[in-house]
């Protein structure tokens, strides 16, 4: 959904680096796979067609850092009273 966020640490030899991939409209969601020694995370639509892809190499990877945008249970959702 919009806004879900998922920011990688990397190890860049004497520092770290943060990336951060985002959601950016509505509709689209941020997956994460780790394949054949990868980090892949992609923006994909909601047909599933990737937008952009960002990869990383796994042994590189200090954290991978899922930030999902809180979404409304059908539980928490406010039922109007009738007849008040």
């Amino acid at each position: 959904m919009k806004g879900d966020r998922v920011e990688i640490v990397v190890d860049a030899g004497d520092t770290t680096r943060t990336y951060e991939m985002v959601a950016s409209r509505a509709g689209r969601r941020v997956e994460t796979a780790v394949r054949r020694g990868v980090v892949e995370v992609s923006e994909v639509t909601r047909s599933g067609s990737v937008v952009r892809t960002a990869r990383f190499m796994a042994n590189r990877v200090l954290a991978l850092v899922e930030q999902p945008v809180p979404r409304e249970d059908a539980s928490e959702r406010s039922v109007p009273e009738r007849g008040a």
